[in-house]
């Protein structure tokens, strides 16, 4: 039996471990990784199962009835005619829009255009916030003065007016389109972040370490800085998809964005268009914002994991 001493100096006895407490305490550690969050996981999880929505939608159900109808329900003077909605049948198991296509099939298409929409432009915006932010923190310089002066002129302009003036010119756009043109107003706060973040970074040791040794400036950008800053490009990838697909959605709503395309927020002005509030036809425009508030908590969620991986404080906290 092995023996140690405390700081006593009293001996005490060391229990050995059984087999089964080592292989439950490596199960222990294993779990104790950051990055095996709870909110990170249910988030994940939450999208995880909106994308398998779309993927697996397609197998087990036809995407093509969301083609299937009459076309939307038009106003009278006396009501709307050819409104067709009903709830949930056998044939249609979570119902069918005014015009009589499957809302199912509108989930299982339009969810994941959604999403592509809200993944696309933040991934440009965050590749125009990397280049910028990076080139404004270690630059410095007139470089630093251009690039801050350019952020903060773009955040005073109202994005949804700007997209609203541009779709109203160009009529129907398609998604990729539209991920460009909402990439343009998402790329300031992710510039923002980095910026202040390599800032920081420049005056830490090892960096001007680094520095002294002679290393040339993409070994600091990329071996020394880039690590350190994975975290905070998480969680600001994240809200700049909550923000484009918010925007992507509000664009929807007002009628603007892809007019042929279906998405969730095309679902909902479909919806509030042709009346179905006044109707009843409440799976109508329910469903697809169910839908979205999923994705935003989701969202939310993984955020707030990446905080806590992020920032050992909140660790401590939850």
């Amino acid at each position: 039996m092995a023996e140690y001493s405390t700081n006593d100096g009293a001996a005490e006895a060391e229990t050995p471990l059984t087999r089964a407490e080592r292989k439950q305490a490596r199960r222990l550690k294993r779990f104790d990784n950051p990055w095996l969050n709870p909110k990170l996981m249910w988030g994940v999880g939450l999208l995880l199962g909106i994308i398998a929505l779309g993927l697996l939608g397609r197998i087990f159900w036809d995407p093509d009835l969301v083609f299937v109808g009459s076309g939307l329900p038009r106003q009278t003077p006396f009501g709307f005619e050819n409104m067709r909605g009903q709830a949930g049948t056998l044939a249609h198991p979570l119902g069918t829009d005014g015009g009589g296509r499957d809302l199912l099939a509108l989930l299982i298409i339009g969810a994941p255009n959604t999403l592509f929409v809200g993944l696309l432009a933040s991934l440009i915006g965050m590749s125009i916030g990397i280049f910028l932010g990076f080139s404004a923190g270690f630059l410095g310089g007139r470089t630093d003065d251009t690039i801050r002066v350019l952020a903060d002129v773009m955040i005073t302009i109202p994005p949804l007016l700007i997209l609203v003036v541009f779709q109203s010119s160009f009529g129907d756009v398609s998604l990729t389109m539209m991920a460009l043109l909402i990439a343009g107003f998402v790329w300031q706060s992710p510039t923002r972040l980095i910026r202040a973040q390599v800032l920081s970074m420049k005056r830490s040791g090892y960096v001007q370490m680094a520095q002294l040794s002679g290393a040339g400036t993409f070994h600091i950008m990329f071996r020394e800085m880039m690590p350190n800053l994975v975290p905070y490009l998480f969680g600001s990838f994240i809200a700049s998809v909550t923000t484009s697909i918010v925007t992507a959605v509000g664009l929807e709503v007002l009628g603007l964005g892809p007019q042929r395309i279906p998405t969730l927020g095309r679902t909902i002005y479909e919806a509030i268009n042709a009346g179905a509030l006044i109707q009843n036809l409440w799976w109508w425009w329910g469903l697809p914002t169910l839908l979205l508030a999923t994705m935003f908590i989701g969202l939310l969620l993984i955020n707030l994991g990446l905080d806590e991986v992020s920032n050992p404080r909140l660790r401590k906290l939850s």
